[in-house]
């Protein structure tokens, strides 16, 4: 998948965890998932505990987290408004 479209999936919304790095708008964080993968999950194992996260949504954690490491700017799109 095109790097910019993985990094559409990284939102924040300043209600959502103040405002940190969330996948694609919903309560999860993308520290959480790069949490879950240092401490030995799988992906195949976080999309069987969230089943709405899709393969792309950790990918795009882990661009996230390349980028923070690599000084690379990366901002999170923020979430859309529904209303």
């Amino acid at each position: 998948m095109e790097t910019n479209r993985l990094r559409e999936r990284i939102t924040y919304n300043p209600g959502i965890f103040g405002g940190k790095p969330i996948v694609r708008g919903r309560r999860l964080a993308v520290e959480h998932v790069l949490g879950m993968l240092a401490a030995g999950d799988t992906i195949e194992s976080l999309l069987e505990e969230y089943p709405w996260l899709e393969r792309e949504d950790v990918l795009a954690c882990l661009l996230y987290a390349k980028s923070v490491v690599a000084n690379e700017y990366f901002e999170p799109m923020p979430e859309k408004s529904t209303a």
